[in-house]
């Protein structure tokens, strides 16, 4: 039974593997047929050396040992012929090598393209049930060991023709002589079946190991503050560590295999020389055999092992390929695509804001947002605010279509969120998140991220967000450049940045996550009061929003609890008549109050200690 299992195994591996490989020739099959034919030549100019061999040896060598001389002529013609062939072999070697090469790096990135294509294309809320360390091993790691084939695959579909060839020319020169060589190959066959096997499910583990070795990195890579703060760095790299041992583990079992089986394939073949030469000096002895049939028919012995060892080369490598094209084609072929309508969005003017009934929730089931409504008419500004966990950022996610509602809809001038052309919404809508991300870039790039924009709409732009001061202070200015998720950048600095980002996009409708927790409360007034009044700001802002100072500032308060909408209306309404909004609110200013006093006690003992200094 287990014997049944591990064939049946092998037959699935091989059928799978060769479909893989069947979709590599289908994408390039111009450059696979350039890369069979240049191997194919060089199996052609490789059995052609070894009948020339023989030639020359029975023609030239023989004769002139046993004459003791020989004629120019007849050197120059070996010369010649064997210079010839070289020449031949050598420039079907580099055509082999160079378009499988080009066939195998082409595919990469292709599929490379292909991955990082569907990534944006897929909804956040896919992006959800997936880690990010995953993805970027399906972008990469899994791509190159899909394709991780493609090198030895011409090489191996070409020399057949060797292998056709040189077992020809063997039974041609003397069928005895081949039969003997001959019985050597089904050992040959078998040891790289009993290699395949025990290689196989090595190699594919090991695979799915570095998957997770690439998750659990960017997970604490990404989580470096947490891990720091908390002091879990001995946990992580203990987690790490774990992990990495077992892969190391892994690729050492592959290697062991390897080092048993390496050797002994490539005995076998030698072994099958030393039973032809033995045989063959025997029926020189009689007299049935020239001495250069007898090299022929030996150097192309020797040239057989090569298409068998070159065809095993392939087989070992299906495996890891065919779990890298299943973890590429798992995020290929997966759904959820968000669907798009024909309206072409409005440019101009101020946006209307509708939510209807809206309901969501992540993938445990559980509802975040329940029957959700409320409007915002164009030029208003309104916050949005709730306890921790209420659903506000789910909202906000909501409102610029980041994911769709599980019911409901929301409306942008009375059309549906889903019904607008791919990009309409990211036309009239930004969104400001709570944590700003910026990349290694100057601020002017990181501002305009590809849009034709002027320096004076992104200093315009700089300039309602409250940073174009401290922009022009940085050493180059606009052109100074942030370091990775901007780190030369206080964490205000960054998130007036990536106000500015928003704004000089113009938007029609701008959300705002808790934009500005990390600005002073008299720059975020001056934000704010430059939204609501400034000619180049968005006419409509959604604000989620915890100061009470921020909170006064809007037209509509959103009062969000439990996942809907508790109580709406001004900020001072809202505090006369409803206790959870009022509680919340004031807590929210006893915490603020809190921490201005404790900030304020620091710096005050810093003043104390440097004047103690001073006065030392």
């Amino acid at each position: 039974m287990t014997q049944q299992s591990g064939q049946k195994t092998d037959r699935d591996v091989l059928i799978r593997g060769m479909r893989v490989l069947g979709v590599a020739i289908r994408e390039e099959p111009r450059i696979f047929a350039a890369a069979v034919g240049a191997s194919a030549l060089y199996g052609a100019t490789t059995v052609a050396s070894a009948l020339i061999l023989g030639q020359v040896t029975d023609r030239v060598i023989v004769p002139a040992f046993r004459d003791g001389e020989t004629t120019a002529g007849a050197l120059t013609a070996a010369f010649l012929v064997i210079f010839g062939i070289a020449v031949l072999k050598a420039l079907s070697i580099v055509g082999r090598r160079l378009w499988a090469g080009v066939m195998q790096y082409r595919l990469q990135a292709t599929y490379r393209r292909r991955v990082t294509r569907q990534y944006l294309r897929l909804p956040l809320a896919w992006h959800h049930r997936h880690p990010t360390g995953a993805l970027l091993s399906n972008a990469n790691a899994d791509v190159e060991a899909a394709w991780y084939p493609i090198a030895p695959l011409p090489m191996a579909t070409g020399v057949v023709v060797m292998l056709v060839l040189a077992a020809a020319a063997m039974l041609a020169t003397d069928w005895a002589l081949a039969l003997v060589g001959f019985v050597i190959f089904p050992a040959i066959f078998f040891l790289n079946v009993a290699y395949q096997r025990r290689q196989g499910p090595l190699a594919m583990r090991a695979q799915e190991l570095r998957a997770d070795v690439s998750a659990i990195a960017h997970e604490s890579f990404d989580g470096a503050l947490v891990v720091k703060t908390l002091g879990r760095e001995s946990e992580e790299t203990a987690r790490f560590e774990a992990v990495s041992r077992e892969l190391a583990e892994a690729n050492i079992a592959v290697g062991r295999v390897r080092a048993v089986f390496d050797p002994l394939l490539e005995a076998l073949p030698n072994l099958g020389v030393l039973l032809v030469l033995l045989a063959g000096s025997v029926r020189i002895s009689n007299g049935d055999l020239e001495a250069g049939e007898l090299i022929q028919v030996a150097y192309l012995f020797t040239l057989l092992a090569f298409p068998v060892r070159a065809i095993g080369w392939l087989l070992g490598d299906m495996p890891r390929a065919i779990v890298g094209y299943d973890r590429v084609r798992h995020v290929l072929d997966a759904e959820g695509e968000s669907v798009y309508g024909g309206t072409v969005a409005d440019k101009t003017g101020a946006a209307g804001l509708q939510a209807r009934a809206v309901r969501f929730g992540y993938v445990d089931g559980a509802d975040v947002l329940k029957d959700v409504t409320f409007d915002v008419e164009p030029g208003r500004t309104v916050a949005v605010v709730g306890p921790t966990g209420s659903g506000k950022s789910t909202l906000v996610s909501l409102l610029v279509r980041l994911v769709d509602p599980a019911s409901g809809e929301i409306l942008l001038d009375g059309t549906d969120l889903r019904d607008f052309a791919r990009g309409g919404v990211a036309a009239s809508a930004a969104l400001v998140p709570q944590q700003a991300f910026l990349f290694d870039d100057t601020v002017r790039d990181n501002i305009t991220l590809g849009i034709d924009a002027t320096d004076e709409e992104v200093r315009a732009a700089l300039r309602i967000a409250q940073a174009e001061d401290f922009v022009d202070r940085l050493p180059h200015g606009l052109d100074t450049k942030v370091g990775e998720r901007g780190t030369s950048l206080s964490g205000g600095q960054r998130q007036r940045v990536a106000l500015a980002r928003a704004l000089v996009r113009r938007p029609r409708l701008l959300v705002m996550d808790d934009a500005t927790s990390a600005v002073d409360p008299r720059v975020e007034a001056a934000i704010l009061a430059g939204l609501r009044s400034g000619a180049d700001a968005p006419s409509t802002v959604v604000v989620v929003a915890y100061r009470k100072a921020t909170i006064a500032l809007a037209d509509e308060v959103v009062y969000i609890e439990d996942g809907r909408v508790a109580a709406r209306g001004t900020h001072t309404e809202l505090i006369d008549g409803s206790v959870g909004y009022r509680r919340l609110v004031n807590a929210y200013e006893r915490a603020a109050r809190d921490r201005e006093q404790d900030a304020a006690a620091q710096d005050a003992l810093q003043d104390a200690h440097e004047d103690e200094e001073v006065s030392a």
